[in-house]
């Protein structure tokens, strides 16, 4: 009985195995080469909050 199972397992697995492999979607990636450098421009502007405190109510 338990080696009904475990070869009936093993089959199953087995078969999974193949049907994974053959399954697959084959692409075929191409690499576009990007000539162009890219460039970053950290210009951050930072507008100063107004000192005034919100009143706390105590």
């Amino acid at each position: 009985m338990i080696l009904t199972i475990a070869i009936s397992l093993t089959a199953l697995v087995a078969i999974n195995f193949l049907l994974l492999k053959f399954s697959t979607n084959k692409i075929d990636r191409t690499a576009k080469t990007n000539k162009k450098p890219v460039v970053l421009t950290p210009q951050i502007t930072i507008e100063r909050e107004p000192t005034r405190l919100a009143p706390t109510g105590s």
